[in-house]
């Protein structure tokens, strides 16, 4: 294989940058070509393509965010938008494509694969770490420390004021980032989309922290737990306590930012995995880390299956929160 393209598509997420410098870098080893496509797949319908070379990729290692740019495209979606990809890789003479992103990233990647015949190879980007064949994705470390350090902030302003805080964090439809958060950030209570949310048992067990003599409580709440986030879920359990309460949505603070060092380590690791994997026989695949393995995990099942939760911590929290 003599040219590949790589494109960061959907929500960004810290990491990107380095994952993308590893792909340039690891594929310039080989000798092959690296274009890089702008703006995701939109920038690949409309053929913007910029060659890339080490120096191109120089000092983005620690940068958040995505140089190449990203998008959401419906266009994909259609007969029309994929033939436009499809004819566009076939005109740069483009033979195998790094897509990094989450599971919507890689419909379109393995629509191209089938429709195209080209080597696709998918690596998971996103802070949600919801998707399937890796232990974490590329942004989810950073994502979490960012939320961290938010959380120790509004605590010293609980302690301060005596009050209860509902702290909504990202994730989609998934606990992933509630669950690391609520547990590292030391949280009363933490409500995610994986189990069910009893308003009266959120409220009497806020009570009998109140009991306890603590002046203050932070309950961390999923975006995806209820209709109406975290703002409903406190209207009414603020009342039931009768406790003066406070709601703060953390929202896209979460995707930016330097990414950390695991996040750095990873986009590295899977960057050059996904060279790896064109360079070989491996095709229409998502590069993951589980353990310490590199694994290969066909991109439909990225989408398919569903990546468990391990609800366990929520246990360990009642014995933490006392």
């Amino acid at each position: 294989m003599k040219k590949i393209g790589v494109l960061t598509s959907g929500g960004d997420a810290p990491g990107m940058n380095a994952c993308v410098r590893s792909v340039v870098r690891c594929g310039i080893s080989r000798e092959m070509e690296v274009i890089g496509i702008r703006h995701g797949y939109r920038g690949l319908i409309e053929g913007e393509m910029i060659p890339l070379g080490p120096r191109s990729v120089a000092h983005i290692l620690e940068h958040g965010g995505t140089f190449l740019e990203s998008s959401r495209c419906e266009e994909m979606k259609t007969p029309e938008g994929l033939k436009k990809a499809v004819d566009s890789l076939t005109s740069a003479g483009i033979e195998g494509l790094v897509a990094i992103g989450g599971d919507g990233t890689f419909r379109g990647a393995a629509a191209l694969s089938k429709e195209g015949g080209f080597k696709v190879v998918g690596v998971p980007g996103t802070i949600d770490n919801d998707v399937y064949g890796t232990d974490y994705t590329i942004g989810f470390d950073t994502a979490v420390n960012t939320a961290i350090d938010c959380i120790d902030k509004i605590r010293d302003t609980a302690e301060s004021h005596g009050r209860l805080f509902f702290v909504e964090v990202m994730g989609r439809n998934r606990g992933f980032i509630a669950l690391a958060v609520g547990i590292a950030g030391g949280a009363d209570e933490i409500l995610i989309p994986e189990t069910a949310t009893d308003l009266q048992a959120l409220a009497n067990s806020l009570k009998k922290h109140m009991a306890a003599g603590k002046r203050s409580s932070l309950v961390v709440v999923a975006e995806g737990d209820v209709p109406g986030g975290a703002q409903a879920i406190a209207d009414k359990v603020g009342w039931l306590v009768g406790m003066d309460y406070r709601v703060v949505s953390l929202g896209h603070v979460q995707r930016g930012g330097s990414p950390s060092a695991n996040d750095r380590i990873l986009a590295s690791e899977l960057g050059a995995a996904a060279v790896s994997a064109l360079a070989g026989r491996v095709n229409g695949c998502m590069v993951g880390k589980i353990g310490s393995d590199i694994v290969h995990t066909p991109l439909e099942e990225s989408w398919t299956e569903t990546k468990e939760l391990d609800t366990r911590m929520l246990k360990m929290l009642q014995i933490l929160a006392i």
